[in-house]
């Protein structure tokens, strides 16, 4: 999930002091911060498109998962709302690459939205583990997918997603020798990275750019 749709570049305005403090306390992040420190979490899209690509990210690769989203921004436009995706029935959101279940996911989310049920106005005011239970009650969104919400969307500075591949695979890539990591054995080694563990997990991924991607 770390390569969302191009938008101009805005930094959070926690990212920088994050980004010095965890280049002091991190031997991993102090070479790998100075490599992508002229880029950043960029601002977010509105919730119900965070929420869709979150979906429709899910268990694919990026490249799998970029080339429906733009099959999928084709059919409902760049900037698909609710009532754009209500105008097609699952089997023409299924042709765009998406499984049944995903299309099922999609189009309720959508419903949600449109009747008001999601209220997006109401997670400014709660805490993250909060935000997470109240996500967690829409279909189709589990706990990883609450935290992308976290990460990209309200820009919350101290997500640490354990369920990521791409964030599991960095850190046993570049500490612990590319040996299997316990979810254990990563929060021990994100302990010094708090509370600014969602910069951490974001050079994580980004430094796998050069090779396998994460979410």
């Amino acid at each position: 999930m770390s390569n969302q749709l191009e938008v101009p570049a805005h930094k959070p305005e926690f990212w920088d002091e994050a980004s010095k403090q965890l280049m002091r306390r991190d031997r991993i992040l102090r070479k790998i911060i100075p490599a992508y420190q002229s880029d950043s979490l960029k601002p977010p899209f509105p919730p119900f498109m965070t929420l869709a690509r979150a979906i429709i990210s899910q268990q694919v690769s990026t490249k799998a998962a970029d080339s429906i989203w733009g099959r999928f921004t084709g059919l409902c436009g760049r900037r698909p709302s609710p009532a754009a995706v209500l105008k097609h029935d699952l089997d023409t959101l299924r042709s765009v690459g998406l499984s049944r279940r995903k299309a099922e996911y999609v189009s309720d989310l959508a419903v949600r939205f449109a009747e008001r049920k999601v209220r997006p106005a109401a997670w400014a005011g709660m805490d993250d583990e909060e935000v997470i239970a109240s996500l967690c009650t829409i279909r189709g969104i589990g706990r990883w997918t609450a935290e992308m919400f976290l990460i990209f969307n309200l820009q919350r500075p101290n997500v640490l997603p354990l369920d990521d591949a791409g964030l599991i695979k960095a850190i046993s890539l570049h500490y612990f020798s590319g040996e299997p990591v316990s979810r254990f054995e990563a929060r021990e080694v994100a302990q010094a990275w708090a509370p600014w563990r969602t910069v951490a997990t974001w050079y994580m991924w980004r430094s796998l750019d050069s090779g396998a991607q994460s979410h």
